[in-house]
């Protein structure tokens, strides 16, 4: 099997594509499995590291050959796409994929012109609300899981279902088809599902009397374990995230808020209704408590945490003073990658940090192992609301072909789980799993996933209101109990009041 990487050419990341045609010299076809078989043939009851090894490689794709069913090769139109893709702080292979897949692309259609912009992640949602109200927005889009409900249900999307671009419902894993329902109609695809994972750091553990092999089980293991670690040490134990107004943070939070039985709404419960408010219930109150413990009491936590992401982990995890965090896969990569750039005894700490590395389950809480169910999803914008007319064929081809099995997996490389479950049978799989270590740590926690509510204000529950409820407890402003009791009581005024 041909190296991914020895197919691509390293090359600067702009932030705005035109892709235009490329002579297509050829196409090689390769047996071209039905999707009506893709998500049989994956049995997500026996879901596990072992499951997903077995299956990867067992089957090939002809990407071009299934598309050219849905849209001819050489259909002749226009394409318009945003979409949040890698920057210069991501892994060099994810920038190197991402080029392979533009000219893929180009060869591919090689008559639909594509202008194509990666807008950063926390930029996009603010410039789709200004493109839409002025009736200038991309014909395609590629959104963040948990904002597609809030324009599907002010009418600005298509409805679209993975039927309408070539394959089945089935294809899709259960909750990232919740992810884009509204009102009982589909309304995007799932491009990528992300689960994360514990990141400790086994030399700190040692050093700090903890077992190195052995992550804590609990959140209530993470909280000793973290105050363990600084009082032995020195450093800081737990990246704890807790920005205002930053998608990382309820990425990181809410596991803890939903292992020891909160939420927002019910949204962790079998059958949620999102009619009821869980933040300030005994076990929001307990998740926030513990991050309190961490942050005031035990001080085991960076004093940045109020202001960080997780990118403002990776410095000192890098360099050896921090010992915990949740993350992608693709920060082992990142961490590979920053080790490459030290010098001198930064190399030396940061070389030992990557060997040191280590990825287990998220911990549980008293009442469940949880993780959120990220990822993002494509979706069609309305005509109305497109700058300039909307091309139907040339979308279905777009989605059509980043949604294959091939590049669903393949744009997934470091730090996510393609959405289409067939991507878990290709040879790409097979080479993520033997290439990228701790894959298989992150992607057996999707049956841990949660998604966030899907509902139209979930976006700022969870980045306005939880944020702020952290900082509240965290500051003093408020005790936690008044925290939680504050967090809700705005978001049954965001809902109406009518809970």
């Amino acid at each position: 099997m041909t190296h991914l990487l020895d197919r691509s050419p390293r090359s600067g990341l702009s932030t705005r594509r035109r892709v235009t045609g490329i002579a297509l010299a050829a196409l090689t076809t390769t047996s071209l499995v039905s999707t009506t078989v893709f998500a049989q043939s994956v049995d997500l009851s026996q879901w596990s590291p072992e499951y997903i090894r077995s299956i990867a490689g067992t089957e090939t794709f002809d990407t071009a050959g299934h598309c050219a069913s849905v849209v001819p090769l050489d259909y002749t139109g226009k394409l318009t796409y945003w979409w949040t893709g890698p920057n210069e702080a991501s892994p060099q292979i994810e920038r190197d994929i991402n080029d392979q897949f533009w000219v893929a692309w180009a060869e591919t259609y090689p008559n639909i012109d594509t202008d194509a912009q990666n807008i950063d992640y926390n930029t996009l949602l603010d410039k789709l609300r200004t493109a839409l109200l002025g009736n200038a927005g991309p014909m395609v889009l590629r959104l963040q899981i948990l904002g597609g409900v809030e324009f599907a249900s002010k009418g600005y999307f298509q409805e679209l279902k993975p039927e309408d671009i070539g394959y089945q419902t089935a294809d899709f894993w259960p909750g990232a088809m919740k992810s884009v329902t509204w009102d009982g109609t589909a309304y995007g695809v799932p491009t990528n599902n992300e689960t994360m994972a514990l990141i400790w750091n086994a030399d700190i553990f040692e050093r700090a009397g903890l077992d190195p092999e052995s992550p804590p089980a609990t959140w209530e293991d993470v909280v000793a374990f973290s105050k363990q670690i600084h009082d032995e040490l020195g450093i800081s134990g737990y990246g704890l995230v807790a920005r205002q107004n930053a998608g990382n943070t309820p990425f990181r939070f809410m596991p803890t808020l939903w292992a020891f039985g909160g939420g927002a709404l019910d949204e962790a419960e079998a059958s949620p209704s999102y009619e009821d408010v869980y933040l300030d219930n005994e076990g929001s109150v307990a998740a926030l408590q513990a991050a309190y413990d961490m942050y005031v009491r035990d001080k085991s936590v960076p004093t940045s945490a109020l202001t960080n992401t997780q990118n403002e982990n990776q410095a000192p995890f890098i360099a050896g003073q921090l010992a915990m965090m949740i993350a992608h896969p693709s920060e082992y990569a990142k961490m590979v990658d920053l080790a490459g750039q030290a010098t001198g005894q930064d190399k030396e700490i940061a070389d030992s940090v990557v060997e040191n590395m280590r990825y287990g389950l998220i911990p549980e809480g008293p009442a469940r192992r949880a993780v959120v169910f990220g990822g993002s999803n494509m979706h069609f914008i309305k005509n109305e609301y497109v700058d300039g007319e909307f091309d139907d064929m040339a979308a279905k081809a777009f989605a059509c072909f980043w949604n294959s099995p091939e590049w669903s997996t393949k744009l997934a490389w470091t730090g996510s789980n393609p959405g289409n479950l067939a991507g878990f049978k290709t040879e790409w799989m097979k080479e993520r799993l033997d290439t990228i270590k701790f894959l298989d740590v992150t992607t057996s926690m999707l049956p841990s996933g949660i998604p966030f509510p899907v509902i139209p204000e979930a976006t700022e529950i969870m980045n306005i209101i939880v944020p702020d409820m952290l900082q509240n407890a965290l500051t003093e402003r408020m005790s936690v109990e008044d925290a939680a009791a504050d967090a809700a009581a705005k978001v049954e005024s965001l809902l109406g009041g009518g809970l």
